[in-house]
């Protein structure tokens, strides 16, 4: 039986307890491997490692070094990039066709590109006039902002850890990870990686565990300087409440109940093409993907028709058919949530165009956590399914009739991480979008993801901005400094 370990000071290690948990594969529900559950021992030594770190060897490291490190850690990653895939997909169920293309290369990525960040970042200058008749000067600097506590999701796990260790540790800071107690495995992973390229000891530290017990410990510790989180908002509202004491930084990418939006000059091929994949890649565990389609009147029964036959075409199985459009989900918890917002919609009296429930599956997938991709009308705004994240396979499509009454739409959520609007209209695409409260709006297109460009929500989505220079204002600390000639 595999055994995934917690990576601290430079080592994998049991926990002192002896405690383990399971983790299921979520393809057919059996054992994958036994976790070790960090408690406070682990927290503190992986703590108390990082801080040392912060004036050792790492603290101490040239910038240039770090730079040139941070691209060893990622092609050391491609080399590894059959392990990191078989892990990753083992763990939540995803295909390759999925991983190989956007989970482990931008896993890789990440390091590279806030590595050229660093490289490129520029400092302020301003020469100013004295009272006395003299000048003076003020630069600014950046320094590292200490240990970073990095709680990261189950349905990208590799991606969104490197999204927020890639530039913590190219800013100079130290991490603890506490990735999500269902997807263990890669962040693990990444600690060999670490050792193979020389990572110093206490850079990267990783304490497995629930968040419950392991991540409540590492949220309340004293000696982590910010937290970054990324996953439902009310474990967020809980993080930022205990960031409170010691007014530490916090970083919170949230939910999101994102609308589509389309209009009937769209181009239709382009529209269903996209809105098939906001809504079921990832079995629609994507933060980013949408929930909610608003159709012009005059092509709601056209969309509708085509969006059923696109999902209809949907391939579920195994990870490793490379045939295979969507796994399952990622537990059989999730999978219980996500039937029991299908049951919900069918009692407040959706029109249930495609899905519904669980599909039957044929062998060991037969004990699998799959659910059908699924398609919602009839709905009014303030039923369950339109109101709530269900973060599953599944949308629901309302008809609209005037701009004006499809933003006031799209924006009656307690949300704003993302949207997508389909026009062949250029300046009703700028208008629509400067007018939708979310972080990120999509034209004609879904998932194109910059990495240099801010990444963030509004309202219940979450607080400040990952991506490029942006990362650099939460992972370092910057301070003036003026010299009188």
């Amino acid at each position: 039986m595999n055994k995934v370990q917690h990576y601290i000071n430079g080592q994998f290690l049991d926990s002192s307890c002896g405690d383990f948990f399971d983790n299921i594969n979520p393809m057919n529900g059996q054992l994958l491997s036994k976790v070790a559950l960090g408690r406070e021992d682990e927290v503190n030594a992986a703590v108390a490692a990082a801080k040392a770190a912060l004036t050792g060897e790492w603290g101490q490291m040239k910038l240039n070094d770090r730079i040139a490190m941070m691209y060893e850690i990622a092609e050391e990653i491609d080399r590894r990039f059959d392990d990191f895939l078989e892990a990753e997909c083992l763990d939540t169920g995803k295909p390759y066709s999925i991983a190989r293309h956007i989970d482990i290369p931008r896993g890789a990525a990440n390091f590279k590109v806030f590595a050229d960040t660093m490289k490129a970042v520029a400092d302020e200058a301003y020469r100013m006039d004295t009272p006395d008749g003299k000048i003076a000067m003020n630069y600014s600097m950046r320094k590292p902002k200490g240990v970073i506590g990095v709680i990261s999701p189950w349905n990208l796990p590799l991606l969104l850890m490197t999204w927020k260790v890639g530039p913590a540790m190219a800013c100079g800071n130290t991490v603890v990870v506490k990735p999500s107690q269902v997807t263990p495995t890669t962040t693990s992973l990444l600690g060999e990686v670490m050792s193979k390229v020389g990572v110093p000891a206490g850079a990267y530290n990783v304490v497995q565990g629930k968040g419950s017990i392991t991540g409540n410990l590492l949220t309340a510790h004293k000696d982590v300087d910010a937290l970054t989180f990324t996953g439902e908002t009310k474990t967020g509202e809980m993080i930022m409440k205990a960031c409170s004491n010691g007014v530490r930084d916090v970083s919170l990418e949230l939910g999101g109940k994102n609308p589509a939006i389309v209009f009937a000059d769209c181009d239709m091929d382009k529209a269903i093409r996209e809105t098939t994949r906001s809504c079921f890649a990832n079995s629609g565990q994507v933060c980013l993907g949408t929930e909610r389609v608003y159709v012009q009147r005059e092509i709601f029964d056209e969309f509708v028709s085509k969006l059923k036959e696109s999902a209809l075409k949907l391939k579920l199985g195994i990870h490793n058919d490379e045939s295979v459009d969507m796994g399952p989900v990622v537990s059989e918890a999730h999978r219980d949530k996500v039937l029991e917002f299908y049951d919900i919609a069918k009692k407040e009296g959706a029109n249930v165009i495609l899905g519904g429930g669980a599909p039957k599956m044929e062998g060991d997938l037969a004990n699998g956590f799959f659910v059908e991709p699924t398609i919602w009308t009839g709905l009014p705004e303030d039923a369950t399914v339109v109101k709530q994240e269900v973060f599953g396979p599944c949308c629901h499509i309302a008809p609209f009739d005037s701009e004006e009454e499809v933003i006031k739409m799209a924006n009656d959520t307690d949300y704003g991480l993302a949207s997508t609007i389909f026009t062949e209209n250029l300046d009703k695409a700028h208008r629509v979008a400067s007018q939708i409260d979310s972080g990120i709006v999509w034209i004609n297109s879904w998932f194109l993801r910059d990495l240099r460009t801010p990444f963030g929500g509004m309202k219940g989505s979450g607080i400040g901005r990952e991506g490029g220079h942006h990362s650099l204002e939460f992972y370092t600390e910057l301070k003036n400094v003026c010299i009188k000639m």
